[in-house]
């Protein structure tokens, strides 16, 4: 688990097609690795991925398929900068929300305008994750944990304020730059307790969305 507070800017170091999949070389800037061990996880812009190497100046990861079919991996350069953080610890403070590092889809950059000394951007999002992304709710792009400023159909807006900008790679970022979006856990967590989907109930009669007669039953509002 990660907390979206994005800790140093690294680049591709290498990269090397293995077999159909990927193995990646980061340098890793300030980003402090002497409590890291190899097994450990370290997000790349926003990617859950496993150091399989330390060199001393970074770390070495493999990529799989899986995540390249639902990243923008596969069009990274050498040199290219990318955010990254060490993994949640039980004593780490979390400033931003809970990021699993499972990326849910990418985004596309639509718009970039200055706003003072905040840069405000309107992203389009994937039809199929536009509905957990909600006014003032939470989102994750490229690893960086951010709150929703608008949201109008598939698009949405942030404002990235200038230590944001400084700390991160979204200050390089401009019209149809593609990036890596995971929706906020609770709102797909609260889909499934409303709705039921993705439940086997093929051999019974059990209604498993939760209606008004339900919370009735278990004396959540008054018949």
């Amino acid at each position: 688990m990660f907390t979206g507070i994005i800790e140093a800017v690294g680049e591709v170091a290498d990269i090397r097609m293995k077999d159909g999949d990927m193995q990646l070389t980061l340098r890793t800037g300030k980003l402090d690795l002497t409590d890291v061990k190899l097994g450990d996880s370290i997000a790349v812009n926003g990617v859950c991925l496993t150091a399989v190497q330390l060199p001393g100046d970074g770390f070495v990861a493999d990529v799989s398929r899986e995540t390249l079919a639902y990243t923008r991996f596969e069009h990274l350069k050498i040199g290219e900068p990318v955010n990254l953080e060490k993994a949640l610890t039980p004593s780490s403070r979390l400033g931003g929300h809970l990021v699993s590092g499972h990326v849910d889809g990418l985004g596309e950059v639509v718009e970039r305008h200055d706003d003072a000394r905040s840069i405000r951007f309107t992203l389009k999002a994937p039809s199929d994750l536009s509905r957990y992304i909600a006014h003032k709710g939470s989102i994750t792009v490229d690893g960086v944990s951010l709150t929703v400023n608008a949201v109008n159909g598939d698009l949405f807006e942030l404002n990235i304020v200038p230590h944001t900008a400084q700390e991160t790679i979204m200050a390089h970022y401009q019209s149809g730059r593609q990036v890596h979006l995971e929706v906020d856990q609770i709102a797909r967590y609260l889909e499934r307790l409303l709705t039921g989907s993705g439940q086997n109930y093929q051999n019974s009669n059990e209604s498993t969305g939760i209606s008004q007669e339900k919370l009735a039953e278990y004396g959540f509002m008054r018949r």
